[in-house]
């Protein structure tokens, strides 16, 4: 069973996210409701994969995902968000994310959830 954290400034978003992948057979191990947590919680947690919503008030997706990264090279990081403009998906790839979906497209996320070893 995969262990994942949930990165989303939304809580709607977050709910959503924790439900679709709750139901898919997934573990949530945490929720960060700012990239500032993210950091924190995924040396605390030390998921499997990690959810990133790429616009947050505090400090964006990337800018997190960086972070993320810099501390654990092997990290899995799958972007989301509602705008799927190409400089984001360039970016998010150029970081080594696993991609980047609308967050709206929970059935996309759980296949390349499912599909990551």
């Amino acid at each position: 069973m995969k262990r994942v954290l949930i990165v989303d400034d939304s809580s709607m978003m977050r709910k959503l996210i924790t439900r679709t992948l709750v139901a898919h057979g997934y573990q949530i191990v945490g929720e960060a409701k700012s990239g500032a947590d993210s950091l924190t919680l995924y040396k605390d947690l030390n998921p499997d994969l990690v959810t990133m919503d790429i616009t947050m008030g505090d400090m964006d997706g990337l800018t997190a995902a960086s972070n993320i990264l810099h501390h654990d090279p092997k990290a899995k990081i799958l972007f989301l968000s509602n705008r799927e403009e190409e400089k984001f998906r360039q970016q998010a790839l150029n970081l080594g994310g696993l991609g980047l979906l609308n967050k709206h497209q929970t059935e996309e996320i759980v296949a390349l959830i499912g599909s990551i070893p």
